[in-house]
Order: C-alpha cells, then sequence, then structure tokens
C-alpha cells in the first residue's frame, strides 16, 4: 500500500548550476546526478519497469524521484542537502523533487532524514559511514562466464579458459561458472546437458589452484521447471490468488520462489549446501528484485522482511567464509548482507543501451550509474562495476577498461580467454594483478 507524499523542504535553488542526484532501486536501475534541466532516465517499456525499476512506481512527468535517497547541490554556494530513509533496510520510502519559480520542493512518502555536507558524493558517503559497517572483505579477481559465452556455455568452455589462465599467467582467483550450467531457472541441482559434472568441474578447478565460482538467481523460478510443477505452492502469488508475475526474460514469464514457505525454503537451503559441498565457495546470485516484489507470501510478512530473510538463509547456508555477490539487487534493502554488490546495469559488448533505457545492457549505462554510486564503496560493501571485456571485437574497449579500473571494485574478465590480443592480455593482467 503506498503513502501520501508530505512536504519535506522548500529551497531556494539556481536552476542554471543546481545538481539533483536520484538514488536508483535495484543494481540495475539509473542512479546518478543531474542538471534541473535534464530528463532523468525512465523505463522505455512495461517490462522493463517491473525487472529493472522499482515495479509499481510511475514517476510524474517533470519530477526527480530518489528511492530512499536523493541529495540537492542548490548549485547557489549553500550546503547539499540529502533526504534519506530513516530505517533503510525495512523501509525504502521514494523521495521527490520538483521545481517551480526558482524554488525545489522536496517531498517523501515515508520517514526520512535530512543530512548537509559539500559535495553530493560526500555527502552519500557520509550518511554510508554513519551505518558503521565497517570496511568489507577485499574481493577476489575473477573470471566469468558470461559476456564471451552467456546461455550456451559448456563445460569445456571453462576448462578451456582453466587453462588459458596457467598459459597467460593471469591473476585470477576465482572461476565463475555463469548462467547456462542448469536445467531451468529453479532447478539448480539438474544440469543442462553442456555440462558433465559440477562438482568435477568445481575439483578441476580447484586443482589448479584457483578457487570455483557458481552463479544462482535464487529467488526466480522458470514455470516450464520442476520446481513450478511439483510444488506450485511454493510460489508467491498476487492479491487474485494467481502466481505473482516478476517479468519477462529469457523470453519467458517469471515466477518467484517464496522464501517463507518451509518448503521452499529447505529447498534453496538445500541447494546452497549442495554447492557449498561440492567445492564452490564463490557465489553471485542474480535477479534478487523478484525476491522484494509485493505479494501473499505463505508467511504474514512484508516484502522487504522477506526479501532479507531470504538472503540471510542463503548466507547460512553457504557459510560466513564464502564470497556473496549481489546482482539485480533492491539497493538499501541489501544493506549488511554482502561482500559485494553490482551497482550498475549490465555493461555489454557495445556502447548504447536498447531504446536509450538506461537500465539496459550497454557501457554507457554502466558507466553512469557506476560514477553515480562510487560512495557506496568500500562503505556498504565492494562495488562491482560490471566484467572487463577486453577482446577487440567490443566496442569502446580502451574506455571501458578505464572505467572498470577506476572504480577500484571488483575486478572480473568475461572473455575467452585464447581470443585475446596483445593489449587485451596485457590489459586483463594489469587489472586482475592489483597494479592500478
Amino acid at each position: 500500500m503506498s503513502h501520501p507524499f508530505t512536504p519535506l523542504a522548500s529551497v531556494p535553488v539556481d536552476v542554471t548550476r543546481a545538481r539533483v542526484h536520484e538514488e536508483g532501486w535495484q543494481s540495475w536501475s539509473p542512479s546518478g546526478a543531474y542538471a534541473l534541466t535534464d530528463r532523468p532516465y525512465r523505463p522505455a517499456n512495461a517490462n522493463w519497469a517491473t525487472v529493472c525499476y522499482r515495479p509499481g512506481v510511475t514517476v510524474p512527468e517533470g519530477t526527480f524521484q530518489g528511492e530512499g535517497l536523493l541529495a540537492l547541490d542548490p548549485g547557489d554556494g549553500t550546503p547539499v542537502r540529502l533526504w534519506a530513509a530513516a530505517d533503510p533496510t525495512r523501509a525504502v520510502p521514494s523521495i521527490r523533487l520538483a521545481v517551480a519559480d526558482g524554488i525545489a520542493e522536496v517531498s517523501a512518502n515515508g520517514p526520512v532524514k535530512e543530512w548537509t555536507g559539500t559535495h553530493i558524493q560526500s555527502v552519500l558517503g557520509d550518511w554510508a559511514s554513519a551505518l558503521g559497517l565497517g570496511a568489507p572483505r577485499p574481493a577476489p579477481t575473477v573470471w566469468c562466464s558470461w559476456y564471451e559465452y552467456f546461455t550456451a556455455v559448456t563445460e569445456d568452455d571453462i576448462d578451456e579458459n582453466l587453462r588459458a589462465m596457467d598459459i597467460l599467467d593471469l591473476p585470477i582467483d576465482v572461476v565463475q561458472i555463469d548462467d547456462g550450467y542448469q536445467s531451468a531457472l529453479g532447478d539448480w541441482l539438474t544440469l543442462s546437458g553442456r555440462f558433465r559434472s559440477r562438482e568435477g568441474i568445481a575439483d578441476a578447478i580447484r586443482a589448479r589452484g584457483r578457487r570455483a565460482g557458481i552463479w544462482t538467481a535464487p529467488f526466480l523460478v522458470d514455470p516450464a521447471s520442476a520446481v513450478a510443477a511439483e510444488h506450485p505452492d511454493w510460489l508467491v502469488k498476487d492479491a487474485s490468488g494467481a502466481f505473482l508475475h516478476a517479468g519477462v526474460n529469457w523470453g519467458h514469464d517469471l515466477n518467484v520462489l517464496d522464501t517463507t514457505h518451509p518448503g521452499a525454503a529447505a529447498y534453496l537451503t538445500d541447494v546452497f549446501r549442495t554447492l557449498r559441498a561440492e567445492g564452490y565457495d564463490y557465489f553471485k546470485v542474480d535477479f534478487l528484485y523478484a525476491g522484494a516484489l509485493d505479494g501473499v507470501r505463505h508467511a504474514d510478512v512484508d516484502a522487504l522482511t522477506a526479501y532479507r530473510s531470504g538472503i540471510e538463509l542463503i548466507r547460512e547456508a553457504i557459510g560466513a567464509d564464502a564470497y556473496l555477490l549481489g546482482c539485480g539487487a533492491p539497493i538499501l534493502p541489501s544493506i549488511g548482507l554482502f561482500d559485494a554488490m553490482r551497482v550498475s546495469p549490465d555493461t555489454a559488448p557495445h556502447r548504447r543501451p536498447e531504446a536509450d533505457d538506461y537500465s539496459q545492457p550497454g557501457q554507457d549505462p554502466a558507466e553512469f550509474t557506476g560514477v553515480g554510486r562510487q560512495w557506496q564503496h568500500g562503505r556498504l560493501w565492494i562495488n562491482d562495476p560490471d566484467c572487463l571485456m577486453a577482446r577487440p571485437a567490443v566496442e569502446t574497449r580502451e574506455r571501458w577498461a578505464a572505467h572498470v579500473e577506476a572504480t577500484g571494485g571488483l575486478m572480473a574478465s568475461s572473455d575467452r580467454l585464447l581470443s585475446l590480443d596483445a593489449w587485451g592480455v596485457t590489459t586483463t593482467r594489469r587489472l586482475l594483478g592489483g597494479d592500478r
């Protein structure tokens, strides 16, 4: 249930110099600073509004809106002002700003606290530091299968790149298998025909002195999966009693696992305990927005409580020593749960996103939001700017590599390593080697 917006402040601004920072809802939601004359990035269609923005929220035309955080630099030499959720892991109000006649009118639909500072990034950083989380664990260096092989990855591809790491002398700690090893979303322990043994490939990775990592989307369920067919009671419903719609991806509708259901919780625990026992100790958990969607669950709890309890279940199953990377995750509700966090939409071999929607894959949107969320790095978690792609076919690869390097965050390669030219090998080795 949405709450009405109530006024917070009326702030005189220099309309030619003022800047507004909008914090997006989740990893892929556009976040960053705008001039008052800019048109903020908004969803290009209803499906992306669900999958990449805050579902059910429409921002009025001519209005800036941050989800739990909104900062204003008035542009006239007066302090930057930040309005922040009073209890960010439990309630994330929307905070709006509209300008008329040189006055910024700020309002919110829930409790917020105000901070002041000298710059937008510094006041956001001050707010994050005040949460007192302490320094996050350093991230390992990673090779990830996604941006070269996508869902067509095979066990032989992993083997080839394992050998290439040794041949090219690349300082890679973790070899992370991404989407494509499983038979269906939700059926995480059943292999696709492209993999022979999940435990076997983990053993092969570890035998070469590297750590095994694996991808899941733990809250998503393919309607055609065995989990959906055998346990429909494990799925979140909407108010009408139908299965909750979590958007369309991979060419079909997506359902949501109800981790408040004892059976679903036991299943998810078994999945992650099994993966951990097989030798995986680096976990990328993706499409996490689904776990925070409003719906009817087995337990009578709000969506953010269900989301946090689901992540805590995963953490307990993998153990405190395993490394946990979130992606597609609601940002403020994730505070205190992760070692590292994707802080931007996906990158891509190309620069511009589809339909100019800055939640969609592309180097431009990944850079815009990655820069806008740099204040989170080292305070909330290690920032993941998304993977380095250094192969010759990647558009503007030098500029993308410079962005990844400048973040100082999680460094991951996602090329077929034997396809790299001399520049690609040197750049990959430098970024992953920590000599930055």
